[in-house]
């Protein structure tokens, strides 16, 4: 072989193998896109903070006995693991990717993110190769499709709605200076409640950005669902009602005040606010059967296939829960507090 035919091969191989290392490199780190009608979580879980979502066969959760911690385990509290250190809010999953926010300190906007990190984060399921997708402080997110919609906070531009494509593109403001709650999204639609001048139900088309007024009702919070918007009635002090979109007709399913509510399958789970009767209650989805679960003031009503968590007003821990459809049986979320004391660091011991 002659001296031309050798360098000539060398920049072949070479070349070859720049194009192989490029390959290598880049491909495994293509995210793969979902299918449209991705959702991350329910929008009742969202509502109530997003700390549980479950998928294939699996639950996610933010450990409150454990800061936070992103912990995953199968819906039997079995096989409880792990994952990441931090502390973690609006889970979502989609794909083989949890999407999140991460919760930093309330003074670290002020010194230009410094500190904790926090924002819209994206990891694989065993919360490995976590990248952030914003940093900014987040009220409510939820994935849609390909996109991550949520509500951003800062300074400058008070709240707006923000977008961004699950591999970091196509960041973009879709409602600068509006409070938009992007958790109710279903066949294309993020539905939401008016805040500014009314309380109506809108539905934004995530396809165009263009938002249209569903229903001129007085609302907060709807979870659509089966051709139901569920919802705490504005102008009848907070009771819970249903609207059926198709026929146009309200139905009242309970007068009681709530400060919050989850709608999941047949049931809702909700928090009655009282001075002097304030407690945690179900009732089947047509206002029927309903039942006290725990008497006091609840928050963060998180529900999987097979329980039901919730915590005290202002008291992370214990977390409580019961069984989603069987008979009401309350207890104490033990397992995720031995998981979390495994965790515990010897110094974090010594010093307790």
């Amino acid at each position: 072989m002659t001296k031309k035919a050798k360098n000539i091969l060398f920049i072949v191989v070479t070349f070859i193998a720049l194009i192989a290392i490029m390959f290598l490199t880049i491909l495994p780190s293509r995210i793969p896109l979902n299918n449209d009608d991705t959702v991350g979580n329910t929008p009742g879980n969202l509502n109530n903070g997003g700390y549980f979502c479950e998928a294939d066969g699996r639950v996610y959760f933010a450990n409150a006995y454990d800061d936070y911690a992103l912990y995953s385990m199968k819906p039997d509290e079995s096989d409880i693991r792990k994952l990441n250190d931090g502390a973690f809010s609006c889970l979502n999953v989609g794909g083989d990717y949890l999407y999140y926010s991460m919760i930093g300190k309330t003074e670290d906007f002020d010194l230009g993110f410094i500190g904790k990190p926090y924002g819209v984060y994206r990891s694989k399921l065993n919360g490995r190769k976590s990248t952030g997708l914003d940093r900014c402080h987040i009220i409510n997110m939820r994935l849609c499709g390909n996109y991550i919609y949520y509500e951003k906070y800062d300074n400058k531009d008070a709240v707006s709605l923000e977008k961004i494509r699950i591999d970091k593109k196509e960041k973009q403001t879709v409602a600068p200076k509006m409070i938009i709650n992007p958790n109710c999204y279903i066949d294309g639609k993020i539905y939401y409640n008016g805040d500014a001048t009314d309380h109506y139900l809108y539905a934004l088309d995530t396809a165009t950005g263009v938002s249209e007024v569903v229903w001129e009702g007085n609302l907060w919070n709807p979870i659509v669902q089966d051709g139901y918007v569920y919802y705490m009635d504005v102008g009848n002090d907070y009771r819970l009602c249903r609207y059926s979109i198709s026929s146009d007709v309200i139905e009242v399913l309970t007068n009681e005040r709530l400060d919050m509510f989850n709608v999941y399958d047949n049931y809702i789970y909700y928090q009655v606010s009282s001075p002097t009767q304030p407690a945690l209650k179900r009732m089947m989805i047509d206002g029927s059967s309903q039942e006290v679960v725990m008497e006091g003031v609840f928050q963060n009503i998180n529900i999987t296939s097979q329980y039901v968590y919730f915590n005290a007003f202002n008291e992370p821990t214990p977390v409580y829960r019961t069984s989603t459809f069987g008979p009401v049986g309350v207890t104490s979320f033990d397992t995720a507090m031995q998981a979390a004391l495994k965790e515990e660091k010897p110094d974090r011991k010594n010093k307790e």
